[in-house]
């Protein structure tokens, strides 16, 4: 059965993937100057943009049925929800910036792409990637980090396989 957590850690790579991959073919495209790499570079940060709302909506609901669980360090659902909600509008502000971009450089095909469009494109990616990588970092420490890690025995009454 689909939870809201199962459906969250299901989505939740793609802005990730997506910020990372915009930020790497960025730089390409900074080396080789071609258009094709920095109209790539728009295209993955506008889907990055496109997928950001429906994980940060998920990792609500997320939180909202775990409810701070016994397994899990008090505060560490809320440390990442702040950090995700301010990777969530970092990639939003991004990827509108860069689907625009994207648009424009589609609509006109021979013209060299404007450097305030590359300068936004290389600011968007890099801090979308910052953002979203301090988010996921703090997502990651919600289970890895969990006190039931360290115990050497399950806790009592808890069923083992």
């Amino acid at each position: 059965m689909l939870s809201w957590p199962y459906a969250h850690l299901l989505l939740n790579h793609f802005p990730v993937v997506l910020s990372v991959s915009a930020l790497a073919v960025t730089c390409l495209a900074l080396l080789l100057g071609r258009r094709g790499l920095w109209q790539t570079a728009m295209a993955a940060l506008t889907v990055a943009g496109l997928f950001v709302y429906p994980v940060h909506f998920t990792g609500r609901k997320a939180g909202d049925v775990l409810n701070d669980p016994w397994y899990v360090h008090q505060g560490a659902i809320e440390a990442h929800d702040d950090a995700a909600r301010i990777a969530m509008w970092v990639i939003l502000v991004a990827g509108a910036f860069a689907g625009y971009s994207w648009w424009r450089s589609l609509k006109t095909p021979v013209e060299l792409i404007p450097a305030w469009m590359r300068t936004g494109l290389v600011i968007g990616a890099l801090a979308a990637v910052g953002t979203v990588t301090y988010a996921a970092y703090l997502g990651g420490k919600i289970i890895h980090e969990a006190p039931v890690l360290e115990l050497k025995r399950p806790p009592a009454g808890l069923q083992q396989r």
